[in-house]
């Protein structure tokens, strides 16, 4: 499946099929991840049944601590 996440192409296998498949995938079920299904902020709670589709546009944005 081909995803568009952060403005890049991205192709993954078809065992991440959710977008809390897609946050374990790249490792960041645990960072406090924001995220956008084609231009619509999902709530946390929606990230186990919001399904994707190929083509689907994605937007992550996660905290990264620092000084």
């Amino acid at each position: 499946m081909k995803l568009i996440i952060n403005g890049d192409v991205v192709e993954l296998s078809n065992e991440v099929r959710t977008i809390q498949d897609l946050l374990t995938h790249f490792n960041l079920q645990d960072k406090g991840a924001i995220v956008e299904l084609n231009r619509e902020i999902l709530e946390k709670s929606e990230h186990a049944k919001a399904y994707l589709s190929d083509g689907d546009k994605i937007e992550i944005v996660h905290f990264v601590g620092g000084g």
